[in-house]
C-alpha cells in the first residue's frame, strides 16, 4: 500500500468519476446458504463465468454511499443502516440471499478504513462507497444463480452535478419512462440504469443537466430526476412523489423529509403533477451522489419555467445547509444519523 504521506489526488479537480483505490471487500454465498464475514483484498479485477446470472439475466443490485471528512477530522458515514435494509429488500425482490445488516455494515466500515487515505478533506468531496450484490454463479435457464458475490469498493468523487447546489437545467421526458407499476423501479437493480443512459445523454447534448421522468401510466406525474429524487415547494409546502414501487426510496429523500418536518415545514408525499411542479416556487433533487441540488429551470414541451432567476431557492438552501452541517458534524446530530468510522 502506498505511503500515507504520499499525495493521492488533486482534491480541487475531483469529478464524479471512478478512481482506483487500494482495497476491496469480497464475500461469497451459495443459493440457500448463509453469508459469512468476507475478507479484505487488494483492488483487482474479478474472474467470473460467462454464464453468470448477473451477466445473462441482470441479477444484481448496488448501493451508493459516502464517507466524508467531518469538521473534527474524523471520517463518518451517513445512515448506512438504511442502505443495508434497502439492499436486503432489493435482494428479496431479485431472488438473491439478503446480506445481513451486521455483515453489510462491517464490510462498508472495513473498506473505508483500508482506503482512508482517499477520503478528501472536508468540503473537497467524499469517498464514494459502492456495495454490489450479484448472481455470480453460472445459470442457463432464467432462474436464481447458484452462487452470489457481495463486494464493496470505493472511489474519491467530487459533485455529481458540476455546479453542486448551483441551479441546474432539466428537461421533462415525454418519450422515455424509467419504470412501470409492478416492476423493479423501487429496487436499486443494475438493470434499471442502462435504459436511462441514452435519455440522459440526449438531454445533456441539448444543454440540460439531466432528465425528469414522468409516470408510465398517466404520463403526467413526476417520478425521478435521472437517478435522484424530486422535490418542489409551493406556498411553503414541500411535495415529493410518493413511494408506489416505481421510484427508489432514497436515503437522502427520507432524510430531507424528516429534516424538513423537524424544521416546521409541511411535507406531502403525493402524486406530483408536472403542471403543479411547473407552477411551484422552487424545485430541487436529492440523492447520495447529488446531495441536494437546486433546479433552476425546467422545460416541459415548449414551455420553460425559471425558478428564482437562476438563484438557489431559500427552502432548498436551508435544507442543504442543515443536512450538510449534520453530515460534517458542524451542527448536532439530533437524529442519530452519523456513524463514526475512525
Amino acid at each position: 500500500m502506498p505511503d500515507e504521506s504520499e499525495s493521492v489526488v488533486d482534491w480541487d479537480s475531483l469529478t464524479f468519476s471512478f478512481t482506483k483505490t487500494d482495497r476491496m471487500y469480497l464475500s461469497k454465498c451459495k443459493l440457500g446458504g448463509e453469508w459469512a464475514v468476507g475478507s479484505m483484498m487488494d483492488f483487482e479485477d474479478l474472474v467470473i463465468s460467462p454464464a453468470a446470472g448477473v451477466l445473462n439475466y441482470g441479477q444484481g443490485l448496488f448501493e451508493g454511499m459516502k464517507a466524508q471528512r467531518a469538521s473534527d477530522g474524523s471520517i463518518v458515514l451517513f445512515r448506512p443502516d438504511r442502505n443495508a435494509k434497502r439492499a436486503q429488500e432489493g435482494a428479496l425482490r431479485l431472488g438473491m440471499p439478503p446480506v445481513p445488516e451486521e455483515i453489510f455494515l462491517d464490510a462498508v466500515i472495513k473498506t473505508v478504513r483500508e482506503n482512508s487515505r482517499w477520503v478528501p478533506p472536508m468540503g473537497k468531496g467524499a469517498l464514494y462507497i459502492r456495495p454490489l450484490l450479484m448472481g455470480s454463479g453460472p445459470i442457463l435457464g432464467v432462474a436464481p444463480a447458484p452462487e452470489y458475490t457481495f463486494l464493496v469498493f470505493t472511489s474519491p468523487v467530487g459533485p455529481y452535478f458540476k455546479g453542486g447546489i448551483t441551479p441546474t437545467s432539466l428537461r421533462v421526458s415525454e418519450r422515455f419512462h424509467r419504470a412501470a407499476p409492478g416492476g423493479s423501479g423501487g429496487v436499486k437493480a443494475i438493470g434499471n440504469y442502462a435504459p436511462g443512459m441514452i435519455p440522459s445523454k440526449m438531454a445533456k447534448k441539448e444543454g440540460y443537466s439531466e432528465i425528469i421522468y414522468l409516470d408510465a401510466v398517466n404520463h403526467r406525474y413526476i417520478e425521478e430526476v435521472g437517478a435522484a429524487n424530486f422535490f418542489c415547494v409551493k406556498d411553503g409546502v414541500i411535495s415529493t412523489p410518493e413511494l408506489t414501487g416505481t421510484i427508489l426510496p432514497g436515503v437522502t429523500r427520507a432524510s430531507i423529509i424528516e429534516l424538513a418536518m423537524a424544521r416546521g415545514y409541511e411535507v406531502r408525499e403525493e402524486k406530483v403533477d408536472v403542471e403543479y411542479a411547473m407552477s411551484a416556487d422552487e424545485c430541487f433533487c436529492v440523492g447520495t451522489a447529488a446531495v441536494v441540488s437546486s433546479i433552476g429551470r425546467i422545460q416541459y414541451g415548449e414551455r420553460v419555467k425559471e425558478y428564482y432567476s437562476g438563484e438557489v431557492g431559500p427552502v432548498t438552501r436551508e435544507l442543504y445547509e442543515n443536512l450538510t452541517a449534520i453530515q460534517q458534524k458542524r451542527s448536532p446530530d439530533e437524529f442519530g444519523w452519523i456513524v463514526d468510522v475512525e
